[in-house]
């Protein structure tokens, strides 16, 4: 089965960029990045998403990803599924940082249980029978409204149509230009229907 070893985003300054992911997240080998200069405006088309423990854990990440230098896109908050809020990095690369659970167990410990790329399509359910083709076994599905692949490697992948997935996260849903991501799989390189670049994951570069 396909796996997703991890993602490269492209960014203007993979030094700056180091040092805020370093500092907000720590995801080591999972995030890698780039330096592009390729043009991009507005929604990218995709967010990522890190799934921690308990509200606690929520809250460090967000304070060190905004003391890092992040916009809040979305101010910490509980919903019908749990507790979460969701940030903009320096680079342009929306993060989400959720929890199912809505009270604390413990002191926060900022470990991250999941690590999740959700991409934005135009049809989800085309854009599923794409990737089950590709060797991706699906998890859970809602329709043609999420789709979420077992994870047998380091990043999950679930699918959202565009316009919702903008919504979660808190953006207008239109956008241009590259999606300035790559996915590194052990699968052979190929790009999806929305245009998502994956790539073998050694061949990723990395600052």
């Amino acid at each position: 089965m396909t796996s997703i070893a991890s993602v490269t985003l492209e960014v203007a300054d993979p030094a700056a960029a180091d040092r805020f992911y370093s500092a907000a997240f720590g995801l080591g080998d999972r995030l890698r990045l780039r330096a592009s200069e390729e043009p991009t405006s507005g929604f990218r088309g995709f967010t990522l998403s890190l799934v921690v423990s308990q509200p606690a854990d929520v809250d460090a990440l967000l304070d060190a990803a905004v003391q890092a230098g992040a916009t809040t896109l979305k101010p910490a908050a509980k919903s019908l599924w749990g507790y979460g809020g969701v940030v903009q990095a320096p680079d342009g690369t929306i993060w989400q940082l959720a929890s199912s659970s809505k009270k604390n167990t413990g002191p926060a410990t900022r470990q991250v249980d999941e690590f999740v790329l959700l991409l934005g399509v135009e049809d989800v359910k085309a854009s599923k029978q794409f990737y089950v083709e590709h060797g991706l076994a699906v998890g859970k599905s809602f329709g043609g409204k999420y789709v979420e692949f077992a994870a047998e490697g380091p990043v999950k992948l679930a699918l959202y149509k565009r316009s919702g997935l903008a919504k979660v996260a808190g953006v207008s849903p239109d956008g241009t230009g590259s999606h300035r991501l790559t996915i590194g799989s052990d699968a052979e390189p190929f790009t999806d229907p929305d245009g998502f670049a994956w790539t073998t994951a050694s061949q990723s570069a990395s600052v």
